[in-house]
């Protein structure tokens, strides 16, 4: 019988918690109250003329890490 060795990748924890967030538009880091500064980044960013953005992860919507 042949075993399946496969070593795990570990991810860095920003990466983790990438996939638990929701993202988010321009729009709604503009009416956020907590503005934080990833998405004031995005939105100076999408501000600029033909800007073209697919959204940021949110902070505030993290959600649980994996183990």
């Amino acid at each position: 019988m042949a075993k399946n060795n496969k070593k795990k990748t570990y991810q860095p924890t920003e990466d983790r918690n990438k996939y638990n967030m929701r993202t988010v538009t321009s729009n709604q880091c503009i009416v956020c109250k907590q503005q934080c500064e990833r998405g004031i980044k995005y939105m100076e960013k999408m501000a600029q003329p033909g800007a073209v953005g697919f959204g940021v992860p949110c902070i505030l919507t993290k959600g649980k890490p994996y183990k």
